[in-house]
């Protein structure tokens, strides 16, 4: 039985939170044309200084979409997209729905290993790429079946005068470009500019249903291996309602939202490009973080609502108190993708004035699922309460069908209109995660006051969350392994005190080899995207395992713990 049924959290949403929202009837192309027709003239996007309208962004997207419809996208194909934060971006994303495609959102800074078996995985056609990643994709074997590439250059969106200040970090997944041993096909390229100088597509063009699946988003879930979430328009609609829901304070085209998270990770995915754009907010994208870059935008458009993560909201707290900067237009800020450390809570709303909460979701919750109130009643070390239509459950770990009681530890399970509809070609991983009822378990152990509020103590699977990203030990180990001195790897997430863990990895060298901690985190960094690298090695003599011969992490995890703080 649930003993949560009775949803007794309710009474601790902040004034004007529904306990339901209405049942999604837009698609997100749906929910974007409605903004257009509504804040026409009021920014949407702006970017180092360059602002593009809700009636400009529309224009562009119709354009991009007929640029698409015509080199052969339909309705159900894949787009892949491997573009930072940029206006490009989001008009990629849309025109890509608006012809009924499904979009597959890339880190760009990942190397060509790790995007190679995402391409080879989805098996989009078409790709919408950086122009510094261009030449990773293209030289991708015969293979993978990519027939169009569009390459999307930065500087063409900033103003001229800003366009040589724009720094971005330089992707490692070119120099493994010589690792490639295929020959790539015959691929067409052009560019973005040549994409938007189509007309716009038709209007009776038919348009994508609030079932029809959004995207596939990459993660390695509860169970370790990369695998593509299926979202529906209708999860990632229903996700941008709760959260409209969620803060009540939020005003319709009236907000500016700071886009700091990446746009390729489900978080700034939901919290900026469907919510903002819900909204009608003018959302400010930001390539990279970097707090001088935030600083010198807050003069010119204060931003009023923040998502982010605890490093961030650190950072720019900091940053306030020693050079006097104003941040109190920022009223509402949301925090995620790891644990938010009650002493940033408040330092943040010293210095702003305004509502820092913690909220709690995962990839396949489209991404949230949980949140502090924004008020009064908000509780601070815990993840928050069920976001409105959203039911929770406590089980036995080992049996999901056992409940708990109030304050006894075990999984949580969730339920709701944001829950995915599975992993893209893997049905036995979607069966280990997706229960009957439409329940998902999110591997994480938690315990559940009397009023419903849920606090975080530890995870079923092993996955290392590293600064809101989620790192499969599995992968790290076996990149280590390849090294011609590694005999043995194992691969745990260390606590940081500012929260998330770093990555850090145990090896065991083969006999008459020398210990070079920082060379081989070269060559984890020739294979691994910068935030997989561990920022640890250690050798050791051996490595704790089981009966049957598996590596015991936990154990390992311990050790380490102990060595670094002795």
């Amino acid at each position: 039985m649930n003993r949560y049924e009775h949803k007794p959290w309710l009474a601790s949403y902040a004034e004007g939170v529904p306990p339901e929202i209405e049942t999604p009837t837009q698609s997100l192309v749906d929910m974007l044309d409605d903004s257009i027709t509504r804040f026409r003239h009021r920014v949407a996007l702006e970017f180092f200084g360059a602002t593009t309208t809700y009636a400009e962004l529309g224009d562009q997207v119709a354009r991009a979409a007929e640029g698409l419809r015509r080199v052969g996208v339909a309705p159900g194909d894949r787009v892949a997209i491997v573009l930072p934060n940029c206006p490009q971006h989001v008009v990629a994303f849309y025109a890509a729905l608006r012809v009924g495609a499904i979009v597959i959102e890339h880190n760009p800074l990942y190397t060509a290993r790790e995007l190679r078996h995402q391409f080879e995985d989805h098996g989009a056609r078409v790709a919408i790429v950086w122009d510094k990643v261009h030449d990773t994709v293209s030289d991708f074997p015969a293979d993978i079946p990519i027939d169009h590439l569009i390459s999307v250059t930065l500087p063409e969106a900033l103003p001229l005068g800003k366009r040589l200040a724009l720094r971005l970090p330089v992707p490692r997944a070119r120099q493994t470009r010589a690792a490639m041993t295929a020959t790539p096909s015959a691929r067409r390229v052009f560019t973005w500019k040549t994409l938007l100088k189509n007309r716009r597509i038709a209007k009776r063009y038919v348009r994508p249903g609030v079932g029809d699946i959004a995207l596939l988003q990459y993660t390695s879930g509860t169970t370790g291996t990369p695998k593509g979430a299926i979202l529906t328009h209708g999860n990632l609609r229903a996700n941008a309602m709760q959260g409209q829901a969620w803060v009540p304070g939020l005003r319709e085209g009236e907000e500016t939202f700071y886009g700091v998270l990446p746009l390729f990770h489900a978080y700034g995915m939901t919290l900026c490009l469907t919510y903002a754009m819900a909204m009608g907010a003018r959302l400010v994208l930001f390539p990279t973080f970097d707090v001088d870059m935030v600083i010198a935008a807050t003069r010119k458009s204060p931003p009023t609502f923040l998502p982010a993560v605890p490093p961030i909201y650190e950072q720019l707290a900091r940053a306030s108190e020693r050079r006097g900067v104003d941040l109190s237009s920022i009223r509402f800020a949301i925090s995620g993708a790891m644990s938010l450390p009650v002493a940033t809570v408040a330092r943040w709303e010293e210095a702003t004035g305004g509502l820092l909460v913690e909220g709690y979701g995962m990839t396949e919750a489209s991404p949230i699922a949980l949140g502090n109130p924004m008020g009064a009643t908000r509780r601070p070390g815990t993840v928050g309460v069920p976001f409105p239509s959203t039911e929770i459950r406590v089980v036995n770990p080992d049996d999901p069908h056992e409940d708990r009681n109030a304050n006894e530890s075990g999984e949580l399970l969730v339920r709701g209109p944001q829950v995915f509809q599975g992993y893209w070609g893997r049905d036995s991983d979607t069966a280990a995660t997706l229960l009957p009822g439409g329940w998902l378990r999110t591997g994480d152990i938690v315990t559940v006051s009397e009023d419903g509020f849920v606090t975080v103590i530890d995870r079923v699977k092993e996955i290392i969350i590293t600064g809101g990203f989620n790192v499969s030990p599995s992968e790290v180990e076996e990149v280590l392994l390849r090294h011609p001195d590694i005999e043995g790897a194992a691969v745990v997430g260390l606590p940081r005190t500012s929260g998330g863990e770093d990555v850090s990895a145990a090896v065991v060298l083969r006999e008459g080899t020398t210990f070079d901690s920082e060379a081989l985190r070269d060559f984890c960094r020739q294979n691994l995207t910068a935030y997989k690298v561990p920022k640890r090695v250690i050798a050791v003599s051996d490595l704790p395992r089981s009966l049957i011969g598996k590596v015991l992490r936990r154990t390992v995890r311990d050790e380490l713990i102990a060595l670094r703080d002795s």
